[in-house]
């Protein structure tokens, strides 16, 4: 099979994904063997990339899977041949922690992340545990379907983590895969709510989206906003956009962080500025199966409108450094066919 196989880390400028003919992996007991059909593209391949989160190498990137169940291995039931699912970030947890039992196994200390910890989507096969694979609703393309497993799915969990409520003055840093998915979450289900975009420029792509799809106010990160936010969602690589944020909380606001790594360090934070006024800041860390399968319901019912714009398998370096350039809106996907 091709796969597009990461064995050193280096700036995405210097490609340094490889493509390789690889063997077809066989799935063990209790894991299914997928035919990928497309895969999103996610700033964490970014950060696995270039270093600043670091993978098992060799590694096969991706973790916003969609393809055909071709194979149950030993146990494995649930799924048919030719059955579509997809596979998110999460690739395996213990089940046994107090993580797990507690219905966090995104903390779980024994988590596995897809194309990460395990070889992912960045190939015609993966295989994966049969109880981290989800259907796909049939109303979502796989194109479509793709960044909803991680951009949306994460997006879904950052939002819940806001506390947001019907009326609220929502802001939100970067205007990428996740955000404009997020944005037509809070559309669907906070209709009396405003939402406010920061981005890097005003007239770039994401901003121009971002009044495509009807934010009540467009901004560049340093502005302030015409209300003060109730809540707000950071997804960019730049430290600065956390003070910003802060700056423009409403006493008792909340500010979620959906990311893994920033790419630049948050400058010092005054006090009386930034956190007095029980302002808080939460980061996001991976998701759980329960997340995904709420989040691909709630989003089939809307339905969502990822803006996708495709890749072929052998333009995943190309795809990673238009990424990082901020050269397309919305969500970028591997299509392997």
């Amino acid at each position: 099979m091709r796969a597009a196989v990461l064995r050193r880390t280096a700036p995405a400028e210097e490609f340094p994904l490889s493509l390789e003919d690889l063997p077809v992996p066989s799935p063990g007991r209790g894991e299914v063997l997928i035919r990928v059909s497309a895969c999103g593209i996610c700033r964490t391949e970014l950060d696995e990339v270039e270093g600043r989160l670091r993978p098992k190498l060799p590694v096969v990137p991706g973790h916003q899977v969609v393809g055909r169940v071709e194979e149950l291995g030993p146990n494995a039931s649930g799924y048919e041949r030719g059955e579509r699912v997809g596979v998110a970030w999460i690739y395996w947890a213990c089940g046994k922690c107090r993580f797990c039992s507690g219905g966090r196994e995104n903390l779980c200390p024994e988590f596995r992340g897809t194309g990460c910890d395990a070889d992912g989507g960045y190939a015609e096969y993966m295989v994966v545990p049969q109880d981290f694979a989800y259907p796909i609703p049939p109303v979502f393309s796989d194109a479509e379907a793709a960044p909803l497993l991680c951009g949306g799915a994460i997006g879904y969990r950052a939002l819940r983590l806001t506390g947001m409520r019907d009326g609220d003055v929502m802001g939100l840093y970067g205007y990428g895969s996740s955000a404009h998915l997020v944005h037509q979450l809070i559309r669907h289900l906070f209709p009396s709510s405003e939402v406010y975009v920061f981005t890097r420029k005003r007239g770039d792509g994401p901003s121009e989206l971002a009044r495509k799809q009807g934010a009540d106010w467009v901004g560049e990160t340093g502005d302030t906003p015409p209300r003060k936010l109730h809540c707000a969602i950071d997804t960019t690589p730049a430290g600065e956009t956390v003070r910003e944020a802060l700056r423009n909380l409403e006493r008792g606001g909340r500010l979620v962080m959906n990311l893994i790594r920033k790419e630049s360090p948050v400058p010092e934070l005054d006090y009386v500025t930034h956190l007095w006024e029980e302002k808080e800041v939460k980061s996001v860390a991976n998701l759980t199966r329960r997340d995904v399968r709420e989040f691909l319901r709630v989003a089939a019912e809307i339905p969502l409108r990822p803006q996708v714009t495709e890749f072929r398998l052998e333009e995943a370096n190309r795809a990673l450094l238009a990424l990082k350039r901020g050269e397309y809106r919305g969500s970028g996907v591997l299509k392997m066919g």
